[in-house]
């Protein structure tokens, strides 16, 4: 890319520019970019000061209390991190919100550092603004295949072995099922749009004229909500559907919602306190879920659950969570996916376990990760 100021918006996202996010804190933490790292010009309290003054006495004073604000100190401080980021990234750019007065304090200050480091024109808004639009053109350009299936049947596991493909639940940070939650926050939605955007844009800008095959989710994953025009066309791609037996399910569900989401907790979390997280999360999932299972069923698997939990602390054992696991996948999770099947307008184009799927796909010349 040219080391000018730029609005090749759509290279940065492909080449995975690295950017300065000179914005503050609290902008950052509503939307950024994965390949942005926050480093602000002014931090929460001293942009609102400065925003309060520009709104009473013009842009001149508002300045002036931002040098006042901003003092020698605390820019040698700011201008240390940015010309060490530059150093890292000598190919990167900086950015404010519309890449005005912050992007060219902030270029300013770092070419007096000695490095030239050039910004994004219109800045956040304006690389904002074109993902949002190229999501909409994405999704309708696009072709898709769904990979379809009971829970527990490897979907996910599947779906990352084909090199043209979006994990929307890798994406969201949630396995897209009512005990789905994992040990960290999902993104906000705008991160999570800017996310899907991206992940888009790179497999239509390969030059390759083949479908993008997606896991067919609700239109719900956790708390974030997929795109409607890009839940509309899932409705109406045509699908294939995993099956696996029953103790393959339990087996996957024991790997994911048990042993790697414990592992997860207690690297923040570690020893007992993590297994307390970890036990009270699945507890209370299983509360969520109380009148769809009704109070017999749910009665058995609190008790199945506690008794699992149990050895597992006793013992470090994760066997006791089978028949826990068999009950929801039988009673809860699979009469909900039969009834979702049987909504969809799209047409199942094959039906198999992962080795039946496979040979579909190699069939039909799907490129696959080894």
């Amino acid at each position: 890319m040219s080391r000018s100021n730029t609005s090749d918006y759509l290279q940065l996202f492909l080449e995975n520019v690295p950017m300065i996010d000179t914005r503050s804190p609290v902008e950052y933490a509503k939307g950024a970019f994965e390949n942005a790292v926050n480093l602000p010009l002014m931090n929460d309290k001293e942009r609102h000061l400065v925003g309060t003054r520009y709104k009473e006495a013009g842009q001149d004073s508002a300045i002036q209390l931002g040098r006042e604000l901003v003092t020698p100190v605390l820019q040698q401080e700011r201008v240390e991190c940015w010309l060490e980021f530059a150093r890292q990234h000598p190919q990167g750019f900086l950015y404010c919100f519309r890449g005005g007065l912050r992007s060219r304090i902030t270029q300013q200050w770092i070419a007096e550092g000695g490095i030239d480091y050039p910004y994004v024109e219109g800045g956040y808004k304006a690389m904002r603004r074109f993902l949002i639009e190229s999501l909409e053109e994405c999704i309708e350009k696009a072709q898709f295949i769904l990979i379809s299936g009971r829970t527990g049947t490897g979907k996910t596991l599947l779906l990352n072995r084909i090199k043209r493909s979006v994990d929307l639940e890798g994406l969201a940070n949630h396995r897209g099922s009512s005990f789905g939650k994992m040990a960290t926050l999902q993104p906000t939605p705008i991160n999570f749009e800017n996310l899907l955007s991206v992940a888009l844009l790179k497999l239509l800008n390969q030059g390759v004229d083949a479908p993008i095959w997606l896991e067919g989710e609700g239109k719900q994953v956790g708390s974030l909500g997929l795109p409607g025009s890009l839940w509309r066309k899932m409705l109406q791609s045509p699908t294939l559907v995993l099956e696996a037996e029953m103790d393959r399910r339990v087996d996957i569900g024991i790997q994911d919602y048990v042993k790697e989401l414990l592992a997860t907790i207690q690297q923040t979390t570690p020893c007992e306190l993590g297994f307390q997280l970890f036990a009270e999360r699945h507890q209370h999932s299983l509360d969520k879920i109380r009148k769809r299972l009704g109070q017999e069923r749910y009665k058995t698997a609190s008790g199945l659950l506690q008794e699992a939990l149990k050895l597992h602390r006793e013992d470090g054992s994760t066997e006791a969570y089978r028949p826990f696991i068999e009950l929801l996948l039988r009673d809860y999770y699979d009469p909900m996916y039969d009834y979702q099947l049987q909504s969809r307008d799209s047409e199942v184009i094959a039906r198999g376990s992962e080795a039946v799927l496979l040979e579909y796909m190699r069939n039909r010349d799907v490129e696959l990760w080894s």
